[in-house]
């Protein structure tokens, strides 16, 4: 499966100006969650620390939500290739696919609980986005398979990564601990098929 890469949001084709309006509040987003959390967070106030008009704002994210989740969302696009190394296991390649995607927001309290708040809203355009995170998630471990990806494989891994995600968000452990688990899950799914 494609996945895009284009760094547009989901509710419009973006001129130049717009796509730098939307570049800062993206930016004043992040600096907003630094600062005042999830809850603290408003697109109004993210506009006015981007230097755009609130009505402006609200052309492009349709709520705080959304906004959050287009952070994440650009940070998944930003992560590197996953390159398939034949001298590695599909295990080690797993491990190390899904590392990244858990370190995205180790770092930020803030933003990881945001993130987990956001991306599970009801909202048709976080939605769209969750799908294309979803998507790409889904392609880094068909990448890291290689030639051993199979669809059942793909689906197990995939929930057991997007559970340990969701779990980590919740506080039940660390985001920086996801990548260890997932090698446990990676071990039980692809060695016991071997």
């Amino acid at each position: 499966m494609a996945v895009t890469t284009s760094h547009e949001p989901t509710r419009r084709h973006l001129t130049a100006p717009q796509a730098d309006k939307v570049d800062r509040l993206i930016d004043a987003a992040q600096v907003e969650l630094r600062a005042h959390g999830y809850e603290g967070l408003t697109v109004r106030n993210a506009a006015r620390r981007a230097g755009v008009a609130p009505a402006t704002a609200y052309t492009y994210f349709a709520s705080k939500d959304h906004l959050i989740t287009e952070v994440f969302w650009r940070r998944v696009q930003a992560l590197p290739d996953v390159s398939v190394d034949g001298r590695r296991t599909p295990v080690a390649r797993v491990t190390a696919a899904l590392r990244d995607v858990a370190l995205l927001v180790a770092d930020e309290p803030e933003l990881a609980t945001a993130c987990t708040t956001a991306v599970l809203a009801n909202d048709s355009d976080v939605r769209r986005l969750r799908d294309r995170i979803g998507g790409a998630f889904s392609q880094r471990l068909a990448d890291a398979l290689g030639d051993d990806a199979d669809p059942a494989t793909l689906r197990a891994l995939g929930l057991a990564c997007s559970g340990a995600m969701l779990q980590a968000g919740m506080g039940y452990f660390a985001y920086t601990e996801v990548a260890d688990r997932m090698e446990e899950v990676a071990r039980l799914v692809l060695e016991r098929g071997a």
